[in-house]
């Protein structure tokens, strides 16, 4: 019998995310998931009148292909994969796996090279289709939200589930303040960063590309950034994660980077000229998403956080920086996390995770769910 939480979701993904319609072609690609899921979206292709596409992967399987893995090779599977997408009307990402770390141990220069050759095509044909990104329940993911597995379904399905539509609405006014704002400041512990916004404009995430969501973004003119920035959440990358991770601005680029391996962090900042840039600023809001579970889809919608991102800036929000990586960093401001302001044109916005200017208090929490 099929859950009818599965049925539920696959609903979301197929007639609100993608919106598949008559005759398109669909791809859904899983990665480290059992089939019932794949198979439920598959029979909801099929009954909106879609044609739907599997590609199924394994974590371990890829981290066989990087290790051994040559240039040519490498840019061969992105070729065939792009060709692949350019044949589809919208593209259905689920990523699931037990082993967090199954990544670690694959050489930095080896995951720079798929970061390079294979991410960025595959994403620049991706940004010309429908899609959606969904992260799919584990134990392993339970065990790093400190919760039983049937208690993190039950929360992950609420999450994944939620109206999406009212979310929707609710953003809108905080998309129309940051399209007209020149300055942001944060502060909190630790904490004090300005930079401007001016000419960018914001990008509300209403469950139409990832699954969960709940942000607004925009990106910091490149060479705006200045202060410092002291993050209080995990943040995994490349297989490794991160701690403590403190980083210093002058004129846009991150001229001092401090964490729990300060070494390997400036490797990954070293990677291009570009990666010492930031390239996204968001807000989060989702009222079911409170902890860090080292889950960047889950944590970058915390309710009361923002992320930073070092890296490449979406095509949607422009501000010029070209990077292989995008690494989404977050910070909590609720008052159990510390606190901390954020600040638009000199007018307070938002303080210890909650909006307290009337056209924004629709995404707090109590108002949301």
């Amino acid at each position: 019998m099929v859950d009818p939480r599965l049925t539920k979701l696959t609903d979301v993904l197929v007639n609100y995310s993608t919106n598949v319609q008559k005759g398109e072609n669909v791809l859904i690609e899983a990665m480290g998931i059992d089939t019932p899921l794949v198979k439920e979206l598959v029979k909801a292709v099929q009954q909106a009148g879609g044609h739907p596409y599997v590609n199924l992967r394994d974590h371990s399987v890829l981290r066989q292909l990087l290790l051994e893995g040559t240039e040519d090779q490498l840019r061969t599977w992105a070729e065939i994969d792009q060709f692949q997408m350019e044949k589809m009307q919208a593209h259905i990402i689920v990523v699931g796996g037990q082993n967090l770390s199954e990544l670690s141990d694959v050489p930095s220069d080896k995951m720079g090279l798929y970061a390079s050759l294979y991410r960025q095509v595959v994403a620049s044909t991706t940004l010309t289709k429908k899609w959606v990104v969904l992260r799919y329940p584990s134990s392993s993911m339970a065990q790093l939200a400190n919760m039983s597995t049937e208690a993190f379904e039950d929360f992950y399905f609420d999450v994944c589930t939620m109206d999406y539509a009212k979310m929707s609405m609710a953003m809108a006014p905080l998309k129309e303040l940051m399209d007209k704002t020149d300055r942001v400041k944060i502060t909190g512990p630790g904490t004090e960063l300005m930079f401007s916004i001016k000419g960018i404009g914001a990008v509300a995430c209403d469950g139409i590309y990832n699954i969960p969501d709940g942000e607004v973004f925009s990106a910091p003119v490149r060479d705006s950034v200045n202060g410092v920035i002291t993050f209080n959440t995990p943040s995994p990358y490349q297989g490794f994660t991160y701690e403590n991770v403190r980083l210093e601005f002058t004129d846009g680029k991150i001229v001092k980077a401090t964490a729990n391996d300060t070494e390997r962090i400036n490797k990954i900042f070293d990677t291009d000229e570009g990666a010492r840039y930031v390239g996204e600023f968001a807000i989060g809001f989702h009222p079911f998403i409170r902890e860090p579970m080292k889950d960047i889809l889950f944590d970058e919608k915390i309710d009361g956080s923002f992320h930073i991102t070092p890296g490449r800036c979406y095509d949607v929000a422009n501000n010029g920086n070209k990077s292989s990586i995008h690494w989404d960093m977050v910070m909590i401001q609720r008052p159990e996390c510390g606190g901390g302001e954020i600040w638009f044109d000199d007018r307070l916005i938002r303080k210890d995770g909650l909006f307290i200017i009337p056209e924004l208090e629709q995404l707090n929490p109590v108002n949301l769910k």
